[in-house]
């Protein structure tokens, strides 16, 4: 049997078998039908300094990275900044693809593969609109046969170029990066970076139920002493620490759409927080949706000291950042507030008889 042969059979026991998908790499002596494409760029007309937008769709949701100024932002998140490492990590992998293999399909082939209407379709625009180049990227492709096809990290991905649907691609390709970041999940593209309360002074919950606590402390060094004290009572310094000094390790899971609906921020724990560099925050969190909490914010106050001070600096670039993270619902893992939203009891020393 022919190198041909054993291809065709391969892909077909593939498409026929509905298991893993393999698909094996050959030497370009032996395909003679990839010999104009193999190692040839997949889009050899698109320039980075040409892209101006990033449209990405998939059959549930959409997503359009656009450049604004020096960075990229995300248009369904009101101009949310993306993490402009991300975008342009994205970009150089698109324009590096090189053709792998290459083979016509039908429509069944398009459909078992994922590179028609239930791809993930990929589209580059430049400043006036027009496109400038169109990917379809369909399943995971892998050299070997794997126990879990959705799971396993893969070799490459199958592709088309073009419109997966208008006019139907009649060629396949095989390329050898898996394009993870190919996906319209907010989540995946957004600066992460999150407020942040540093040094806090004081800080007081309020929960929904009715219960509230208040930790303060009188300098940089003091110890924090809960408010007010019931006799008997004592402070567990090391969970009182933890409620504080996690609101400086925020970060940001996604940002909810504008149109999202039962957030719980009409009956919000609330979260005040003021900090020795004379800031204070008010925090808002919502329900609980999956792993993150539904979060608003807003903070006021004037940083005092000087530039050349480089925390000062770096806290007057924060402020900058705040107003524009506070104008939306964001989305914080629930393991970076648990700590900030503990009981009034999880703060006090256990007595003798609650420690058996």
């Amino acid at each position: 049997m022919n190198a041909r042969a054993v291809l065709v059979l391969v892909v077909l026991l593939a498409i026929l078998g509905g298991g893993a998908l393999v698909y094996q790499y050959q030497e370009k002596s032996e395909r003679p039908g990839n010999v104009g494409t193999l190692g040839k760029p997949l889009l050899p007309d698109l320039k980075a300094a040409d892209i101006a937008a990033i449209k990405i769709v998939e059959p549930k949701r959409a997503l359009t990275l656009q450049r604004k100024d020096d960075g990229w932002v995300i248009a369904e998140r009101r101009g949310f900044p993306a993490d402009n490492a991300k975008v342009r990590d994205f970009v150089l992998k698109v324009l590096q693809l090189k053709v792998g293999q290459s083979e016509p399909i039908g429509d069944a082939d398009r459909a078992r593969l994922n590179v028609d209407a239930s791809g993930t379709q990929v589209e580059f625009a430049g400043a006036d609109g027009k496109s400038l180049g169109k990917l379809t990227v369909g399943k995971k492709y892998f050299r070997r046969e794997v126990d879990n096809p959705d799971k396993a990290p893969a070799d490459g991905r199958f592709v088309v170029v073009g419109n997966a649907v208008t006019p139907a691609p009649a060629v396949v390709f095989t390329v050898s990066d898996p394009l993870t970041q190919a996906t319209a999940n907010t989540a995946e593209w957004i600066d992460h970076t999150s407020f942040q309360v540093e040094k806090v002074k004081t800080l007081e919950v309020k929960k929904p139920d009715g219960e509230s606590w208040k930790l303060e402390r009188a300098g940089d060094n003091a110890e924090l002493k809960l408010t007010p004290m019931k006799p008997g009572e004592k402070l567990n310094t090391g969970n009182a620490n933890a409620a504080t000094y996690t609101l400086s390790l925020l970060e940001l899971a996604d940002v909810a759409p504008d149109d999202v609906k039962d957030t719980g921020l009409d009956k919000p724990t609330l979260v005040n927080a003021t900090t020795l560099d004379g800031l204070a925050y008010e925090i808002k969190v919502g329900r609980l949706e999956g792993d993150n909490y539904f979060v608003r914010f807003s903070s006021s106050g004037t940083v005092q000291g000087d530039d050349k001070d480089e925390r000062i600096k770096k806290l007057r670039e924060r402020q900058a950042r705040d107003k524009i993270l506070s104008d939306h619902v964001l989305m914080i893992s629930k393991s970076k507030l648990d700590d900030t939203l503990k009981p009034r009891a999880a703060l006090l020393e256990k007595k003798p008889d609650e420690k058996k």
